[in-house]
């Protein structure tokens, strides 16, 4: 194939990416995750088999294949993207690359989140929520996946010079222990043992026995901390997007406990904060 047409080609899928629907992206970041996960596992067995001395040629192959499978993917999905001023906000913040921004793009859909809450609850983050054996659940579960890697992805930025919502979790992190030190989650560590069979052996007992939460609750409490600060600015941008007004109701998120405004960074239009 000539230059010209490997040319006209590349240009017929970036426009074919920047008009995807809502679903063929959703499709698209899902199988980039699966790649991704398959690639990495053959990373582990190029690995073994290296160790063992064996033949990996097909394997390696595979492996090299699949990551080039992955990169179309997240090409497609960063013109996706950027084709949209919220996904250029999106990924404009310090730990959000194409991937991420798609996937929020294709799952959240602005005129069915009046705030942001409504996004929270979506998204599996809304703690009175609860998914009953039998029962409908009650949020997405890719995007609650997604907001999982988000949380991640911050923690990795955090002492990156222009990361936001990492610095965020690191404050609210340093907050929480002293906090759980201080014995002031007490209640919430019995409701604990109360309401789920926790071994005696774990080190999870250990610390509920005691009237603490364990270092990992406290991880995944303000990695949420982060994320659910990161939706209601991606609400508030977004609806000021697709209605050049603001949320028609305050998007404060009380219940995160913000003693301070926290301004949407990098968004020229937003003249409303988070407090």
């Amino acid at each position: 194939m000539d230059l010209e047409k490997v040319l006209r080609l590349k240009k017929d899928i970036r426009d074919a990416a920047a008009n995807m629907s809502q679903q063929e992206a959703r499709y698209l970041v899902d199988m980039y995750y699966i790649f991704q996960k398959n690639r990495i596992a053959s990373a582990g067995q190029v690995r073994a088999l290296n160790k063992n001395n064996k033949p990996n040629e097909i394997v390696a192959y595979s492996m090299s294949e699949l990551k080039v499978i992955e990169d179309e993917i997240k090409k497609a999905l960063l013109v996706y993207a950027n084709n949209d001023t919220v996904g250029k906000w999106a990924l404009s913040i310090c730990g959000i690359g194409p991937v991420l921004a798609a996937g929020l793009l294709a799952h959240i859909d602005i005129e069915q989140a009046p705030t942001a809450g409504h996004i929270w609850s979506f998204a599996g983050l809304d703690p009175t929520k609860q998914w009953s054996a039998g029962k409908h659940r009650p949020w997405n579960a890719a995007l609650k996946v997604l907001c999982w890697k988000l949380g991640q992805s911050f923690v990795k930025v955090s002492s990156n010079e222009n990361d936001v919502y990492g610095k965020i979790w690191s404050v609210r992190k340093a907050y929480e222990q002293k906090n759980n030190e201080a014995g002031k989650y007490k209640d919430q560590a019995a409701a604990k043992l109360e309401k789920y069979k926790i071994g005696k052996d774990t080190e999870a007992y250990q610390w509920y026995s005691k009237g603490m939460l364990p270092p990992a609750h406290i991880q995944q409490r303000t990695e949420r901390y982060a994320v659910k600060l990161f939706l209601s600015h991606y609400h508030y941008v977004a609806y000021r997007e697709k209605y050049g007004v603001d949320p028609p109701r305050p998007f404060a998120i009380d219940i995160l406990g913000h003693a301070h405004e926290v301004p949407v960074p990098n968004y020229p239009l937003a003249v409303g904060k988070v407090t």
